[in-house]
Order: structure tokens, then C-alpha cells, then sequence
């Protein structure tokens, strides 16, 4: 079970996110343009769904080693260079994350004490401003995982890329 999370969690939930977004918006058109009436929840639902996604897509794009890099000029190191010049991209990857996660923190805790409630579907508004600390949690555990892949080749212990 654990390893199937590790291998599938991010791709799970977007792919849950997606459907959950093409059956309500397919709902609120139905209605809307069959029934002539709209609901009034679908597209706030739609919204944090969407806001969910965009944050786990972070976490999936630091497992998948999806980012914005020069691919050209590390691709022109053998591989323990390319190795190292990784090993210092998730160095500061990681710092950042882990300078993120208190403030995430913070807005979260300000989410829970005002109170806050979605105005259509009266959802707390701490369930949506979660998303950023769960994410950066997920991102900190994936820079961790690639950034001990990448030392074993870096100092040479380790065949794979």
C-alpha cells in the first residue's frame, strides 16, 4: 500500500480532481442549458477542486523531475556532473519549500481562526487554504526522495540516472 502511494498519489488525486470538475461543470451545463436553472455551488466547487489540482501538480512535477531547467546545459555534464548540478537544484528546491511550509502554516492557522465559510456551498475556508501546506509538505518529502537519487550517483554509489 505505501509504495503504491508513493507511485501513484499525486496522479490519483489530480486524476479524482479532473473527473470531480468535468461531472460538476457537466452538471451545471446540463442544468443550466436542459433544465434552465443553474446551480449555484458548481463552480465554486469547480474552482477549489482546480485550486487543489494546481497545488498536488507541484508535488507530481517535483517527483516526475518536470520543472523549468536549462536541459541543454546540463545535459552537456557526464553523468556524476549532471548528478551534482541536480543535487544543488534540489538543495535549493528544497530550502525553499522548507522556508514556504511556515508560512503556509501561518495562513492556514489565520484560515481556521476567522472562521470563513465558502459563500454558496458554507464550506470552511481552511479546507481550501490547506492546499498550499499539503503541497509543500508533498514537494519537500518528493525533493528529498530525488535529492538522495541523485547523491548515490553523485558520489558514484549508484548506477541508475
Amino acid at each position: 500500500m505505501l509504495k503504491w502511494l508513493d507511485e501513484n498519489l499525486e496522479e490519483f488525486l489530480m486524476g479524482v480532481f479532473l473527473m470531480g470538475m468535468v461531472l460538476i461543470m457537466g452538471i451545471q451545463v446540463l442544468a443550466r442549458y436542459v433544465l434552465g436553472a443553474s446551480l449555484s455551488w458548481s463552480e465554486e466547487i469547480t474552482r477549489y477542486l482546480f485550486i487543489w489540482s494546481g497545488f498536488i501538480s507541484v508535488s507530481y512535477c517535483t517527483k516526475k523531475c518536470i520543472s523549468i531547467k536549462i536541459e541543454q546545459f546540463v545535459a552537456m555534464f557526464p553523468k556524476r556532473g549532471r548528478a551534482i548540478f541536480k543535487v544543488v537544484n534540489h538543495t535549493i528546491e528544497l530550502a525553499l519549500f522548507l522556508y514556504l511550509i511556515p508560512y503556509s502554516i501561518l495562513y492556514l492557522k489565520s484560515a481556521f481562526e476567522s472562521g470563513q465559510v465558502s459563500p454558496a456551498c458554507h464550506i470552511p475556508m481552511y479546507y481550501i487554504q490547506a492546499a498550499p501546506l499539503v503541497s509543500f509538505l508533498l514537494v519537500t518529502i518528493r525533493i528529498l526522495q530525488r535529492w538522495l537519487i541523485e547523491f548515490k550517483i553523485a558520489v558514484g554509489k549508484d548506477q541508475e540516472v
